[in-house]
């Protein structure tokens, strides 16, 4: 192909994560010509269910593409059958993450219709990328799971035919993140780090348990949490403020991102207390940034976070796992714990790996004539 492939990037739900992501992409691949249809991360329900009827009249989508590469909000079946003339475009799926592993807030409408999306969209998809093997093996077994609850007319080996067209390949981690500190990491009085997005599903309520552990143990710290705040937050939070006001160096969302990095390089632990976490980004970067990890032992953190710095999981019991997370701090910090930057999540390896599976289908659908 002598002229540079043409890729549209649709985001069904351009959440931070996946904004970063696609402009990621798009920065990292000069070899392709891009395009982006974004829609904003609002209306759940409405948009990972409306977003193809949305787009219904968007002139982009009648012109020629060599290639198609949607997020995981994306109603691909619908959007295919709305638009005949893509039909024969080959389509990269790109789950940052699956609606099968949600955990339930006990807000939410029940209805499987997130999870027939997401199905659907990897049925019609020529290749269907992960961005970590727990997201990939549990949307695997989610959707096993949903179909064996059918009553009749299953089709056989679909879950077997999407493993068989899936691969893993995380958001990448700009090399920049990668520095060497400044300052040694304080043993005795460690700069404790929790920077999520304020929701349920990233337990603060786990975190203030784990805090007043330390507290009750003698180990002192100093104390920032940051992250995207909601209208709606966990009560929490409010709660952490007030008991470690004395602590807190940092509290809320920076205003920018160099804020952000200085924060990441002065931390000395970054510590995750989540139910609910695809990749765990803000994890990966504070550790490129010279941070130790504390992170339970379940959902992605195993492929990246040392055993030493996991701490044992007890999901269904809050103060066990409290415990167990206090108990693994303090021996971090009697042992003087050297850190593990995760260097196969940096960009500059991940570039070669999306550019390779990006004109491998381009190649294979040359190859077949577009008739696959």
């Amino acid at each position: 192909m002598s002229r540079r492939p043409r890729v549209l990037i649709l985001s069904a739900y351009d959440a931070g994560s996946h904004r970063r992501w696609r402009e990621q992409l798009v920065a990292s691949q000069p070899d392709f010509e891009w395009q982006t249809l974004t829609l904003p991360p609002r209306f759940f329900r409405w948009r990972i269910r409306g977003n193809a009827l949305s787009w219904l009249n968007e002139p982009q989508l009648q012109e020629p593409w060599d290639l198609l590469v949607v997020t995981s909000m994306v109603d691909l079946a619908s959007l295919k059958s709305f638009q005949p003339q893509l039909s024969a475009t080959p389509v990269l799926l790109y789950m940052h993450e699956n609606q099968f592993a949600y955990p339930d807030s006990g807000d939410q409408h029940g209805s499987i219709d997130p999870q027939m999306v997401n199905l659907y969209s990897a049925v019609v998809a020529d290749r269907v990328v992960f961005n970590s093997e727990w997201n990939r093996q549990s949307f695997l077994a989610g959707g096993t799971a949903l179909l064996a609850k059918m009553p009749d007319a299953v089709p056989g080996g679909l879950m077997a035919s999407l493993a068989e067209k899936s691969v893993v390949l995380p958001v990448p981690i700009d090399d920049r993140l990668y520095v060497r500190r400044g300052q040694a990491l304080n043993f005795k009085t460690p700069h404790l780090l929790w920077n999520h997005r304020w929701e349920y599903d990233k337990s603060p309520d786990r975190l203030y348990l784990l805090l007043n552990g330390l507290r009750e143990a003698g180990q002192a710290f100093r104390l920032s949490v940051v992250g995207e705040q909601f209208r709606n937050q966990p009560r929490e939070f409010q709660t952490i403020q007030a008991a470690f006001k004395d602590e807190l160096v940092h509290w809320g969302f920076l205003s920018t991102r160099s804020e952000y990095d200085q924060l990441l390089q002065s931390a000395d632990v970054v510590i995750s207390t989540a139910v609910h976490d695809f990749q765990g980004l803000s994890m990966i970067e504070a550790m490129a940034s010279g941070c130790l990890a504390l992170a339970p032992d379940r959902l992605a953190y195993p492929e990246y976070v040392p055993e030493n710095q996991r701490y044992r999981s007890f999901k269904d019991h809050p103060e066990a796992e409290a415990g167990a997370a206090v108990d693994t701090l303090i021996r971090l910090m009697a042992q003087r714990a050297t850190t593990s930057p995760p260097d196969l999540w940096r960009l500059s390896r991940l570039r070669e790996e999306y550019q390779g599976v990006l004109m491998g289908l381009l190649s294979r659908h040359q190859q077949t004539g577009g008739t696959e």
